[in-house]
């Protein structure tokens, strides 16, 4: 049974993989505006009948319908493949959190509460004049804190100098 799952999913993942390309091209919507033109043009020939109204509705709803498990199929692969690249982007780099790692599969609550540990890191950068000192709340503080002695210490240090 398994057999089965894996090459019904592969299957389906080719055929959803092979519609988002086609669908997602120019030529696909033009020929769908091309549809709905000739549609509408024949209206007056069928009298705008109910049939004539059905088999536009029928049709679009069809497609639609079947497009919206294609794209999310095509959806949760590329979003998967995105994770596993910004995971492995943080697990190579030494200065990244390693609390990143599937974040994707946090609460919603767990993700606020790390949206307001980088908006906290972001306010404290504003306030240093480089860009790239900090990576966490606590680096932050500390480079912070260091630059905010040091622009003290060198502004004491120039009054002493302009005194003497």
């Amino acid at each position: 049974m398994k057999k089965k799952t894996s090459r019904l999913r592969l299957i389906f993942d080719r055929f959803s993989t092979k519609v988002t390309q086609v669908t997602g091209r120019p030529v696909s919507f033009i020929l769908a505006i091309l549809i709905v033109v000739v549609w509408g043009a024949t209206g007056p020939i069928f009298h705008y009948s109910d049939t004539w109204q059905l088999v536009i509705n029928t049709g679009t709803t069809i497609i639609t319908f079947l497009m919206v498990f294609v794209i999310q199929q095509s959806q949760n692969k590329d979003t998967a493949a995105i994770h596993l690249k910004l995971n492995e982007l943080i697990a190579a780099s030494e200065t990244a959190s390693n609390r990143l790692v599937s974040a994707e599969d946090l609460t919603e609550e767990e993700l606020l509460t790390l949206k307001q540990f980088y908006v906290t890191i972001s306010e404290l950068a504003k306030k240093d004049i480089e860009l790239f000192t900090t990576h966490s709340i606590d680096e932050a503080k500390e480079n912070h804190e260091e630059k905010s002695t040091a622009k003290k210490r060198d502004k004491m240090s120039e009054s002493a100098k302009a005194k003497n």
